[in-house]
């Protein structure tokens, strides 16, 4: 395989992610086993460093997989790791372990999305929650991030919309400084752009109250389930659903130490019920 010429940007790139990591050369040095002298002289393009230095300087920076093979890349370097479509047979064992997992996860909702939240595969309990949800927006590529914010899908169901889209926002911001995506921030774009669906500032929520499952079963005007208040440890998605307000908070899960830039975008995202109804009415709604 033949390596492109080298280029003395990738000194100032380095530099980029040191100072974005908030760290001196002499610390950087230290973990990479180098010298701070050393380090400035690659960041000023004096010196040149060795493919295996780019990988250390990498590795101590936790720069992510994609933007490793541009480093190398920039230094001269051929690329180090592969970019294996999720179909491709080389990747069989993996689409099955993320199915049995999702699938093990049920009832409670559960889904897989790529480096820009596509969603490569999601169980029942996602399904449950997208009724509703415009057909459009269910046509493959499906993309979590639409599904969520636009007017026709979730959005006009979250309770807590503003806090919750904030949230979203802010996490796709914090995805963009870290990968230079040109399609991430295409899409960042596209759903911060999307008109926020406006509630009703005193809706009467005793319906939600006394939805399916009889008095008690669904959440209260203070955001109280069944007169339980939701966890207060992480922010929780408040959706309606089948009259009444389920509640979730979600948790985020990557691969440790991937060696495909594939597998190192793919995020598995599970909601785990904020309250003992929200748990009891995905059982009752999705049986085994």
């Amino acid at each position: 395989m033949t390596t492109a010429p080298p280029d003395t940007e990738v000194g100032p790139l380095l530099r980029e992610w040191r100072e974005r990591r908030r760290i001196s050369q002499l610390e950087l040095a230290l973990r990479a086993d180098s010298s701070a002298r050393h380090i400035s002289f690659v960041e000023t393009g004096r010196s040149r460093p060795s493919e295996d230095m780019v990988l250390r300087l990498a590795e101590a920076l936790d720069v992510p997989v994609r933007e490793r093979n541009a480093l190398l890349v920039m230094a001269g370097y051929a690329p180090r790791y592969a970019q294996t479509p999720l179909d491709a047979p080389a990747m069989s064992a993996l689409r099955e372990s993320l199915d049995r997992l999702l699938i093990a996860y049920e009832p409670y909702p559960a889904l897989v999305v790529d480096g820009v939240y596509g969603v490569v595969a999601a169980n029942r309990g996602i399904a449950l929650l997208l009724e509703g949800v415009a057909e459009r927006l269910l046509v493959p590529p499906v993309n979590a991030m639409r599904l969520t914010l636009h007017p026709e899908g979730l959005a006009p169901r979250i309770v807590n919309l503003p806090e919750w889209r904030a949230d979203l926002l802010a996490q796709m911001e914090r995805q963009i400084a870290l990968v230079r995506s040109p399609a991430l921030r295409e899409l960042y774009e596209e759903v911060a752009a999307y008109p926020v669906p406006e509630r009703p500032a005193d809706t009467d929520r005793t319906d939600l109250r006394e939805g399916p499952g009889g008095p008690g079963g669904g959440a209260s005007a203070d955001g109280r389930a069944g007169g339980e208040r939701a966890a207060a440890f992480a922010l929780p998605m408040r959706l309606e659903h089948g009259g009444r307000v389920l509640s979730f908070v979600s948790s985020i899960a990557t691969f440790n130490t991937p060696m495909d830039v594939t597998v190192a975008e793919l995020a598995i995202e599970t909601f785990l019920p904020a309250d003992r109804e929200t748990a009891a009415y995905l059982h009752a709604h999705l049986p085994p």
